[in-house]
């Protein structure tokens, strides 16, 4: 069942992408459907008629859409699986899952043929899964010539790229120009990488920080000051970040003040870039459209959080098992001291450690794999409580396998559904999991009835809401007030 029907308008007049496929809208004066991202001019109200799928719209006597094309929504029903994993491996490649990996390798992991995902993707993207990783590393690539000094030879593999004279060879001919032709005049600043991430004003940074402080995993992430600091390893590239706003960096007397983020990357991470940058931009929620977020919620009993933090971004996860590993062993209140010494404990005993120069990250996030050689026992001798240990160990086992898959390519329903289907996962923790590890806007981990349904009025953005609360009652205001309407 999709939600009642104003939720709708919200979500279609956002045009935020995350509710794309989830539901479809049909315009009464012209007898077409359409997905919420749909280009063309938005109908009133009154003319609109929602469905759960395509179908549906079509047995309702409405026509497709030539422009959005609705038959390539990333759909929930069984008709729409070719959608899916077309999407699913958008977001793979996206992530530089064939940086060096094969397509055969790919269709593997999505449980596919080559064929079939070669047709999937040329069907729905109109591109084979080798151009769109092309593009993806040329477009990294070029970023990298105009934002840092960074050696060519080095850019051309931080990008994906095999080889220097393929890097050259492509460049030269998708943008007729040579790679130095780009590059812009930078002086070097030691080994650091600094590159920038665009974002949409508002943006609440000072907030946002305040939100990761309050759940930061100890010796693996600190925030000091307006800056967030943490170690990371990705594909066995291990490093340290650090993210600022810089904001307030744009040249005297610029017209368009500069939104952006930068990050200073370890020059360890250069070949694992790619990842890197797209779970820097879920982590941050950079893709959030705030003005509609913030109206939304104001007209729905928060106008007075929204005034107080203008642009608050809902955190996603650096890493989907690391959420599950955070929420279970930390409990969902890590704010909590004990709570905090308990996941301080565990990534003490069972992390990587790494030099950092840092003396408040000392350690990379235990991967499933290390929580599965650890066992129940071991997290229990670490003052993790049986239960929450034994589903910890069945997360990572399942993560391990491919059974589980906990980032915004799955399915959030049915992520919820297996979540709550391991014992030790309360229905709130599988809530909070799914929030962070699949960034859904509409989550929501309410602990009581009374709140959940309270929080109706807030969809489709329930997770934004849940941070202006809980940011809230850290700074020492009630609940009954926050949700009280204004």
């Amino acid at each position: 069942m999709i939600p009642a029907a104003d939720i709708l308008q919200r979500a279609l007049e956002s045009r935020d992408a995350r509710f794309d496929g989830v539901f479809f809208v049909g315009v009464t004066s012209t007898n077409i459907y359409c997905r919420p991202i749909c280009p063309a001019r938005v109908s009133y109200a009154s003319h609109r008629r929602f469905f759960d799928t395509a179908g549906a719209a079509e047995r309702a006597g409405y026509r497709p859409c030539l422009r959005c094309r609705p038959e390539l929504a990333p759909g929930l029903a069984v008709c729409d699986a070719v959608s899916q994993l077309a999407r699913a491996a958008a977001l793979r490649i996206a992530a530089g899952a064939l940086n060096g990996g094969s397509v055969s390798s790919l269709a593997r992991e999505l449980d596919v043929s080559e064929r079939h995902l070669r047709r999937a993707m040329e069907r729905e993207l109109g591109v084979s899964p080798i151009d769109l990783a092309q593009t993806h590393r040329l477009l990294l690539a070029k970023k990298l010539l105009g934002e840092t000094a960074l050696p060519v030879t080095r850019i051309a593999y931080a990008s994906g790229f095999q080889s220097l004279r393929r890097f050259n060879s492509v460049f030269r001919e998708r943008y007729a120009l040579a790679p130095s032709a780009v590059r812009r005049a930078r002086t070097a600043a030691g080994d650091e990488v600094r590159l920038s991430l665009g974002y949409r004003a508002p943006f609440a940074w000072s907030s946002l920080l305040e939100a990761l402080r309050r759940e930061a995993v100890p010796g693996v992430e600190t925030v000091r000051g307006a800056a967030y600091s943490r170690t990371v390893q990705i594909d066995g590239h291990s490093g340290v970040i650090v993210v600022r706003d810089d904001s307030g960096g744009g040249p005297r007397g610029a017209r368009v003040p500069k939104t952006q983020l930068s990050v200073s990357v370890s020059p360890e991470l250069l070949p694992a870039l790619m990842p890197l940058l797209a779970r820097l931009r879920r982590l941050f929620d950079l893709d959030s459209e705030p003005l509609v977020v913030d109206a939304h919620l104001a007209m729905s009993g928060l106008k007075s959080l929204v005034r107080r933090r203008p642009g608050l971004r809902a955190p996603g996860a650096f890493d989907g098992f690391e959420a599950a590993l955070g929420t279970l062993a930390g409990g969902p209140a890590r704010a909590n001291r004990a709570n905090r010494a308990r996941l301080a404990g565990v990534v003490a005993a069972l992390g990587e450690p790494i030099e950092t120069g840092d003396p408040a990250i000392t350690h990379i996030m235990p991967t499933a794999k290390q929580i599965c050689g650890a066992g129940e026992a071991r997290l229990r001798a670490l003052g993790v409580d049986a239960a929450a240990g034994g589903a910890i160990v069945q997360i990572a086992r399942e993560t391990i396998a491919g059974r589980l898959v906990l980032d915004p390519s799955a399915d959030e329903a049915a992520t919820l559904r297996a979540l709550t289907e391991i014992d030790g996962v309360t229905e709130r923790a599988a809530r909070e999991i799914v929030m962070r590890a699949l960034h859904g806007p509409d989550a929501f981990p309410a602990a009581a009835r009374a709140v959940a349904e309270a929080a109706e009025r807030w969809r489709p953005w329930r997770a934004y809401a849940a941070w202006h609360l809980r940011l809230n009652e850290s700074s020492g205001k009630s609940r009954k007030t926050a949700m009280r309407a204004e």
